[in-house]
């Protein structure tokens, strides 16, 4: 009985076989926010992520012809006296709830990132080579604004075609994506494991690696990997060692506390105990140990705080926190004596 639809059906629209909250109407771009609010204020998250539906992708009536999103009402009422194109309109609802929205997560708990996973082409011919939907101007979503104002801390295109496939060039778009990025936000790429052949998801994991030292790529969806059993293999080659989320500075630069470290070490084990130093508690601890010049690495969940060596022959260990922003302390550092 309080399903939107009958408590507010001025706000709502059929389109195709789909039922919408129009954007236009600042009702609907409230109850959007009023729920992201409730989750972040509510729960201990770590970020919120958009898909990349704002306005819907085009459909087709009987006749073949593409349909019209029907916000007539809006337009009349909000739109038509704003001064703007019935497109550039749409294009600003959509821009003012991403900015707002960004802002609201912020003043909430500035700690909590935002990203928005859009469709993987701003515009055909961006960059020239690119054919396929223009976002910008069918779905209404200015997705390159958003990353070069920072309204996202971080932002995931969704690649979703082959490295060999020019007209929608996975290396290509990304390249093109990570060059819309004036404030150093995060670009991640998108990765089609639903649909992609595992080898293709290796070699695009490789290619980001080309790209950038700092990047990363989010695989859509884990349920893919763990159901198929050849692309978890390559998963797990190819992520063999321990890393972290990059760290976000522009939330916050500050570095934690380097934590106590000690041990107690005898001729056949040795035994690390550690405690957080600061205020704010570790997200994560990382643990390095060198043995004859080579250093291994372990990243440890916050409520391990000791860490037992059978038989030890390091000569150094190194024990740093991770907030949960991703920046690291200084190391602590014991050396073998």
């Amino acid at each position: 009985l309080n399903h939107v639809i009958r408590t507010h059906p001025e706000i709502v629209r059929h389109y195709g076989a789909e039922t919408w909250l129009d954007p236009g109407e600042p009702e609907s771009r409230k109850r959007a926010m009023d729920a992201v609010l409730d989750v972040v204020k509510r729960y201990d998250v770590d970020g919120v992520v958009f898909d990349d539906y704002f306005y819907p992708y085009p459909q087709k009536g009987w006749g073949g012809k593409t349909l019209d999103f029907p916000d007539g009402a809006s337009w009349k009422k909000f739109g038509s006296t704003s001064g703007l194109s019935r497109d550039d309109w749409r294009r600003a609802n959509v821009n003012r709830f991403v900015q707002k929205i960004s802002q609201a997560i912020k003043a909430a708990k500035p700690w909590v990132q935002f990203g928005i996973s859009p469709f993987g082409i701003w515009r055909p011919k961006n960059p020239p080579q690119i054919t396929g939907l223009d976002a910008y101007g069918a779905i209404y979503a200015d997705a390159r604004l958003w990353l070069a104002n920072g309204w996202v801390d971080y932002l995931a295109p969704q690649l979703y075609w082959p490295i060999a496939q020019r007209g929608q060039s996975f290396p290509v778009l990304l390249q093109w994506w990570r060059e819309q990025n004036p404030k150093g936000r995060h670009v991640w790429a998108g990765l089609n494991d639903a649909s992609l052949p595992p080898d293709e998801i290796r070699r695009q994991i490789q290619s980001v690696r080309t790209q950038t030292s700092n990047g990363g790529e989010i695989h859509y969806h884990l349920r893919c990997i763990a159901d198929n059993a050849a692309l978890a293999a390559v998963v797990r080659k190819e992520y063999a060692q321990p890393a972290l989320v990059p760290a976000t500075p522009w939330l916050d630069a500050a570095p934690p506390e380097r934590p106590r470290l000690t041990a107690t070490v005898g001729r056949d084990s040795a035994q690390f105990f550690w405690e957080n130093s600061g205020r704010e508690p570790a997200r994560w601890w990382v643990l390095q140990v060198r043995t004859d010049r080579d250093w291994t690495t372990d990243i440890l969940p916050a409520g391990q705080t000791s860490h037992y060596f059978q038989n030890p022959k390091f000569d150094a260990i190194s024990l740093r926190a991770v907030d949960r922003l991703g920046t690291l302390s200084a190391p602590t550092v014991l050396m073998r004596k």
